[in-house]
């Protein structure tokens, strides 16, 4: 006979002599209480609002209870606030706060229209589901997947974004290019091993400028990391030049971007660059003195040494002229590094050291921008079939990177957490345990009295109600 538990109660260890019991029936109750800052962010900045234009729903409107603004928030939110899957809706539709932040005009659920459906506000997974998987044509006719969307004017949105939350015309941007691997694990689409990860993976290339996403592009990984770049900029340098006519544009990246037709769009088009140069037996002849110079220096101190020296450099077949290339002849205790970067900024703008230290290097922090989307954020839960849906889920996790990094840059200034993780900020600031009351008159969140980081929250909070909401 099989055992009968009851999953209601659970009995846990006994505390001085006392029963310890558990349920989950404590009401209405949310584990993601701080969430109400993304809310706070969304109503001054509108990213899901203006996201949802780049859809089209053909829906019957009397027959639906979930908006598709409503459908992509709640998506969009619930990624923020660490759910990355589509079943886990089915559980967290229940949560009244989650449905604040979609926008429900009843977050308690006693609207809807099926008894089945009484007391749960937002869509289950399997609506949720029909979002992702949107046909790329046919929605009109098409029996269940109704809604779709423009892949052009999504690319178009995270550029216009961009320029629309800078409130000061910049005299100079640094936009940074890089691609990363998506691991695949299944049969999807555009599926191909790679060498250098050495996994099946997807290749996508991401473009930040500072914190700020410009494009989050899924791509096969049977290609040159750089492909699609030129396409790119020649979208994107427009767009940004019609906006900010004076704007200084230098565009950064690894040697993996250090390609003839790149340089050459640049030049010709007056946008700077710097890139990495992969290092080959006569750029190391360039700096063979240096490197020598180095390792005498470096065994009598025994420190790192490292000695700059610039050059004009041309490849044998595929460079179009000359151009400046610093090369670093650096000496550790593991031996020679020697590193090079080839750039159209001229020394008397930025010495050899400087061009290197303080302008390519810092093409390191774009990193902790693609793991906190990869690992945070879960950019990386391609897992299905298509290459369309996973597309989406690509720019549903970029779009809730746009307001926890909203939330960073305008809420969390000024605080011990400016400068943190987005996953750092969903753990210890948007995860908060809060108790929601409801009334006639007034929504109350009571959140729990242990909450390190009150004072964190309240400064955030100022910070926000400083920008002013934006009206429909």
């Amino acid at each position: 006979m099989v055992t009968e538990c009851n999953i209601d109660k659970l009995e846990l260890q006994e505390y001085n002599e006392k029963k310890v019991i558990a349920d989950f029936n404590g009401g209405k109750i949310t584990s993601d209480g701080g969430g109400i800052l993304l809310r706070e962010v969304e109503n001054r900045f509108k990213i899901i609002k203006d996201f949802s234009k780049c859809f089209t729903d053909y829906r019957n409107e009397e027959k639906i209870e979930h908006t598709m603004e409503e459908l992509l928030a709640q998506r969009i939110f619930a990624i923020a606030l660490g759910y990355e899957d589509i079943n886990d809706h089915d559980r967290i539709r229940n949560d009244n706060l989650l449905a604040m932040l979609v926008g429900k005009k009843d977050p308690t659920g006693k609207d809807r229209k099926r008894d089945r459906d009484n007391g749960k506000a937002l869509a289950g997974s399997s609506t949720l589901n029909r979002l992702e998987f949107i046909p790329e044509q046919g929605a009109e006719e098409n029996r269940y997947k109704k809604i779709t969307a423009d892949f052009e004017k999504i690319e178009d949105f995270f550029i216009n974004k961009f320029i629309e939350c800078e409130k000061t015309v910049p005299k100079e941007i640094i936009l940074d290019f890089d691609a990363t691997d998506d691991p695949l694990h299944g049969n999807q689409e555009g599926k191909f091993f790679h060498g250098y990860y050495m996994n099946y993976c997807y290749l996508p290339l991401y473009v930040f400028c500072g914190e700020q996403l410009l494009v989050a592009k899924l791509r096969n990984s049977n290609i040159d990391a750089s492909a699609g770049t030129v396409e790119i900029l020649k979208k994107i340098i427009p767009i940004i030049r019609k906006s900010w006519t004076e704007v200084r544009i230098i565009i950064r990246g690894d040697s993996g971007f250090c390609r003839e037709e790149i340089m050459k769009w640049c030049e010709e088009n007056k946008v700077d660059y710097i890139f990495g140069l992969a290092k080959n037996s006569r750029l190391v002849e360039f700096i063979k003195e240096e490197l020598d110079k180095a390792c005498e220096e470096h065994k009598s101190t025994g420190k790192p040494a490292r000695i700059y020296k610039e050059f004009l450099y041309a490849t044998l077949r595929t460079w179009s002229c000359e151009r400046r290339v610093v090369g670093k002849a650096e000496y550790l205790s593991k031996g020679s590094n020697p590193r090079f970067v080839v750039s159209s900024i001229s020394s008397d703008e930025y010495d050899s050291a400087k061009l290197y230290e303080n302008l390519y290097c810092a093409r390191g922090e774009m990193e902790n921008r693609i793991k906190e989307q990869q690992l945070d954020l879960f950019a990386d839960r391609t897992s299905t079939s298509l290459m369309r849906s996973n597309q989406l889920r690509l720019w549903f996790s970029s779009v809730a990177y746009m307001l926890i990094s909203m939330l960073r840059r305008i809420g969390l200034k000024g605080t011990e957490m400016e400068t943190a993780q987005c996953g750092t900020i969903r753990v210890r600031l948007l995860k908060i345990g809060a108790l929601l009351k409801f009334s006639v008159r007034r929504i109350l969140l009571m959140f729990a009295e242990g909450f390190p980081l009150v004072k964190t929250f309240e400064k955030a909070l100022n910070n926000l109600r400083l920008i002013p909401i934006q009206l429909e």
